[in-house]
């Protein structure tokens, strides 16, 4: 045996000692969960709900940092070059799954550079918008609208490549029909042209239009999910008013961790999230907001993102969106 194998195995036994020894003692200090959008959206509200939820299981607080930027890429840039210690977080949404198909070259690889935590939660589904002056009350008459020769029916979305772009296209080609996308930069200015029937229609998380549905403001045609939601019980899902076989779950929220970060680490703190996620005052934030609490294994969450930017690379394909 060389000097430097001797070497090796000498070194080999510390490394892993002081390794266990860091996640035994993890965490000892404060955790800055990077959040990479701008303050104000859900992705924040429900980052400081589940980071406060958090806090109990680990006896130390949470400090949540926004760094909006380039549909995400800029704060999951900053955990990516972070020390895998556990002392540095990502909680992100959909975006994460989207990017890779939409972007021509990141600066990180998302599976090898990032190690998923956990999947917060996930969304029920997404509200089809119609403005009152559509002259359509169901998925339907949408669909008898759109398919007639001289109709120019417009959708809005929060940007192109964003989940509401994607969710309208999916519908489109599975309705046989063709709708015009306007793309807006984030969902407010999106449902405002809704609003104002500057576009007719928008696919939408469903917190976000309750209050315009219950205030007489738009019409609900309907839902994307598997079954209705019941904040909305009188909104019939797409399948069942319109177009059968057809359903779509929302957005979803995660956690991220550099590469590297010990597996004792990532499993206390999805145990963490776990605690919070389920909590019944938290899970009723998530509840009320569209979402169905989850907060699944590292392992179990890998295997979702990937299948989730399987699926939104054939999504992109399909719709026609070129890489920016």
């Amino acid at each position: 045996m060389n000097c430097t194998a001797a070497f090796v195995l000498v070194l080999l036994p510390l490394l892993t000692s002081s390794a266990a020894f860091a996640a035994e003692q993890y965490p000892n200090r404060p955790i800055r969960m990077i959040v990479p959008f701008n303050a104000g959206g859900t992705a924040t509200v429900i980052a400081r709900a589940i980071a406060n939820g958090a806090e109990p299981a680990l006896n130390q607080t949470f400090v949540v940092d926004n760094r909006g930027g380039a549909n995400g890429i800029i704060g999951t840039q900053m955990v990516v070059n972070a020390a895998p210690d556990g002392y540095t977080l990502l909680q992100t949404t959909t975006s994460i799954a989207i990017n890779p198909s939409v972007y021509k070259a990141l600066p990180y690889d998302t599976l090898k550079d990032l190690e998923p935590v956990t999947m917060i939660a996930v969304g029920a589904g997404y509200v089809l918008l119609g403005s009152l002056s559509l002259g359509a009350e169901s998925v339907k008459d949408l669909i008898a609208l759109a398919k007639k020769p001289a109709s120019k029916v417009a959708y809005g979305s929060a940007g192109i490549g964003n989940s509401t772009h994607l969710v309208a296209e999916m519908f489109s080609r599975a309705a046989g029909v063709k709708l015009t996308h306007v793309a807006y930069k984030g969902v407010a200015p999106a449902i405002n042209a809704v609003l104002g029937g500057e576009v007719q229609v928008m696919f939408i998380p469903p917190t976000i239009a309750v209050s315009h549905i219950k205030g007489g403001k738009v019409r609900a045609l309907g839902f994307t999910g598997e079954s209705r939601w019941s904040f909305l019980p009188d909104v019939p899902t797409i399948a069942e008013s319109g177009l059968p076989g057809f359903s779509r779950k929302g957005g979803w929220h995660a956690w991220f961790a550099p590469k590297g970060t010990p597996a004792p680490i990532l499993r206390r703190l999805q145990q963490a999230a776990h605690a919070a996620s389920h909590n019944p005052k938290i899970s009723n934030i998530l509840i009320t907001g569209g979402y169905d609490p989850l907060a699944n294994s590292p392992e179990e969450a890998r295997k979702f993102l990937v299948s989730e930017i399987e699926s939104y690379a054939k999504i992109v394909k399909a719709v026609g969106i070129e890489p920016q």
